[in-house]
């Protein structure tokens, strides 16, 4: 019996592999080590065995996968393994998945004109076609890809990735609230404080605008500065 690999290799089967990874989940759920071994090994030879009786030469590995899930589910014991080694395959089924995503976009990035190319052309400060700003687009895509993997909640992730909301800015994400805005009716009337002195409400259009462009590019600039504190929260 073979397995066949997601990269398309083909290798021997090796339950031993099965049984490493069982024992893991058993170690997870609080098992000590004697224990989750003997688990391991229980559950590698149940497996093999089924995978045996199907009388095929070349398994697919998502399907070994999915025959540990079914033995390990149907002993109630082995249920909290269960759901860990069931968390564990999802997580790196989502690993594998982001780095699909991101090698795909690089390679867009990289062999794509800019003006054919959406990752290329939503930064007007940016000239993707450049080598530098080809180099600043490949941060700023695998920064996104972090975000949404490990700091937007998944429910938002996923209304982002598919289109039903935009997440502005989001390479920035994990350093600054980048281009939020303050609001500048409430800011203006009565005036404020500035820190360094107090602004009276304006009396013109002129006055509003020019204030107006002085905040935002404050409120920005602040944003920006590096702060080690916002970065480590």
């Amino acid at each position: 019996m073979r397995i066949k690999k997601r990269d398309g290799r083909v290798v021997d089967f090796d339950k031993q592999k099965i049984a490493e990874a069982v024992t893991k989940a058993a170690k997870a759920c609080g098992w000590g080590e004697i224990d989750a071994k003997a688990a391991g090994k229980r559950i590698a030879v149940s497996v093999e065995s089924s995978l045996r009786n199907e009388l095929k030469r070349d398994v697919e590995i998502e399907h070994i996968q999915d025959v540990v899930e079914e033995t390990l589910m149907r002993k109630e014991s082995l249920s909290p393994i269960a759901k860990a080694y069931i968390l564990y395959r999802e997580k790196r089924s989502n690993i594998r998945a982001s780095k699909s995503r991101i090698l795909q976009r690089i390679k867009d990035v990289t062999f794509t004109e800019s003006k054919d190319s959406n990752d290329q052309r939503e930064n007007a400060n940016i000239d993707a076609d450049s080598p530098m700003g080809t180099m600043l687009k490949y941060g700023g895509i695998v920064s996104k890809e972090y975000a949404l993997n490990d700091l937007v909640s998944k429910e938002f992730s996923e209304a982002h990735r598919d289109g039903l909301i935009h997440i502005h800015d989001l390479d920035f994400y994990a350093l600054t609230t980048t281009c939020t805005q303050i609001d500048l009716t409430k800011l203006f009337k009565d005036g404020f404080f500035t820190g360094h002195g107090y602004l009276r409400e304006p009396n013109s259009v002129a006055s509003y605008f020019a204030l107006a462009a002085i905040a935002i590019q404050s409120n920005q600039n602040n944003q920006h500065k590096p702060n080690r504190l916002n970065c480590a929260a």
